[in-house]
């Protein structure tokens, strides 16, 4: 029997994607399509291997983008989170990096890095790599004292506690803060492409309004969206295999 959480999520998407067909078919506007007419052009992109190209070119500066923030992302927020002058002196620089408007800078990284892949992934980095940071180095700051005084107790080292301790306590908010940060790549990977150069996916859309072809470019804005939802949820899955024993809330559940 299917779970209340998938029905949950069902009944969103038939709610959903019926107000689109509804509004599409009124019509709110007359570049709004139908649900169907938008699915219709995701098809013969599909088939044609117009979609396949384009995220052959979009995926590559998410997937080194995304790989850079979780390593260097993680990295850093555990230090931050064990060195108190380190986060003094670092901490303010990612909350600004998280705050800042992205589409004031991407003129600068341009500038400096041209309109290559270069500066794409750092359009994806910078979208992802504080909301990892800061999510890690929160985990680590707020783990409970009850637990470090208790591995001193048992005459840990200090490499005992990080290792044996923090981090084990800290995972399931990094790991949270790593799918926030994906999903914050993907953003930063189409910002990328309709801002720096059109190409993969941001091409399509860019071309599609140009031609008023509005189907095809509702199609592949909805492809992204629905990229993403399924990555992010194959990791919630990862990360409750991985964290069984932690009580978790979702909005899915």
């Amino acid at each position: 029997m299917p779970s209340r959480s998938l029905l949950l999520k069902l009944a969103s998407a038939v709610i959903f994607f019926g107000a689109w067909e509804i509004a599409g078919r009124i019509p709110v506007s007359y570049a709004f399509p139908t649900f169907i007419e938008s699915m219709e052009a995701l098809g013969r992109m599909a088939l044609d291997g117009t979609l396949v190209r384009a995220y052959a070119e979009t995926l590559r500066p998410l997937a080194i983008g995304v790989a850079i923030s979780a390593l260097l992302g993680i990295a850093i927020g555990l230090w931050i989170g064990l060195t108190e002058w380190f986060d003094w002196l670092f901490s303010p620089i990612f909350v600004v990096m998280q705050a800042a408007p992205l589409a004031a800078l991407i003129p600068l990284l341009v500038m400096v890095y041209g309109i290559g892949l270069t500066s794409k992934v750092f359009v994806v980095c910078i979208m992802a790599m504080p909301v990892i940071v800061l999510n890690t180095a929160g985990a680590v700051r707020n783990t409970p004292h009850s637990l470090k005084e208790m591995g001193r107790a048992f005459l840990g080292s200090r490499r005992d506690i990080i290792l044996k301790i923090i981090i084990p306590s800290a995972s399931p908010i990094i790991f949270s803060g790593l799918r926030l940060g994906i999903s914050a790549g993907f953003i930063g990977a189409i910002l990328a492409e309709l801002k720096i150069t059109p190409t993969g996916v941001g091409d399509i859309i860019t071309f599609s309004r140009s031609i008023a072809d509005y189907a095809s470019m509702y199609s592949a804005i909805f492809s992204i969206i629905a990229l993403a939802v399924i990555f992010l949820n194959l990791l919630e899955k990862l990360e409750r295999t991985l964290f069984e024993g932690n009580v978790r809330g979702y909005a899915s559940d």
